[in-house]
């Protein structure tokens, strides 16, 4: 769950992956990654929210998805759902009753998955009074809607998927690092080279062919809040 903890700045994000690597290898196992579970809030929200919160957890999502091992993703994270803000009165969490009301609990990244349709519950359910209200604004990221928009999150992660199982070629776990710039990452893995932006500049790529971005890149340059993964060799 390092990753889980890990701000978006690249020397955390590296110390992460190091330590779950080396932890790995001490039992020589596979080792595994995530970004959000039904404990922590969704990434969207978690770096920063908004467009912000949604590009960088693109660019996660990249950099995740490029480590070898078992990665595993949390119901909504394929359609960049964020946390919902809740009225006190629909809490479910028992962390709610049993601290007094002053522990919010962990509903906000809880709410069903939006299915179809224009209004809640958007196809989860038959019964309009789900055990956590959707928020009518969903229905712009409901799965209907995003499957036949090439820009949206779903088709990204549908894309980067078909990519990792296509394209990589993970022999062990080892992950080579490359040095770009201090609020940069970048690593080799499984035979493509990953590159992540943190930073307020644009970003020069290495020499490559560009096999997938987060955002659209031109004239080489990777924006901030972005990932891209290269051809190398």
């Amino acid at each position: 769950f390092r990753l889980v903890r890990t701000e978006f700045d690249a020397l955390d994000i590296r110390v992460a992956i190091e330590n779950s690597l080396a932890a790995a290898s001490i039992e020589d196992a596979s080792p595994t990654w995530t970004l959000s579970n039904h404990d922590v809030e969704r990434e969207v929200t978690r770096y920063g929210g908004g467009t912000t919160g949604l590009a960088r957890a693109r660019a996660m999502a990249m950099v995740m998805l490029a480590l070898p091992g078992a990665v595993f993703l949390y119901n909504g994270e394929e359609l960049g759902l964020p946390n919902v803000d809740l009225p006190d009165e629909v809490l479910q969490d028992p962390v709610w009753e049993r601290s007094g009301h002053t522990e919010r609990g962990r509903d906000a990244c809880r709410v069903p998955m939006p299915w179809s349709g224009s209004t809640p519950p958007f196809g989860f359910s038959s019964n309009p009074d789900t055990w956590l209200p959707m928020p009518a604004q969903w229905a712009a990221l409901t799965v209907a809607r995003q499957l036949d928009d090439p820009a949206s999150t779903l088709s990204f992660f549908r894309t980067v998927l078909h990519l990792r199982r296509n394209t990589f070629h993970f022999t062990d776990n080892d992950v080579q690092w490359l040095q770009l710039r201090d609020d940069a990452l970048a690593f080799f893995s499984g035979g493509v080279l990953c590159v992540l932006n943190t930073g307020t500049a644009p970003l020069a790529l290495p020499d490559g062919e560009l096999l997938a971005a987060s955002v659209p890149v031109s004239d080489g340059a990777l924006p901030p809040d972005s990932a891209a993964w290269l051809a190398t060799g």
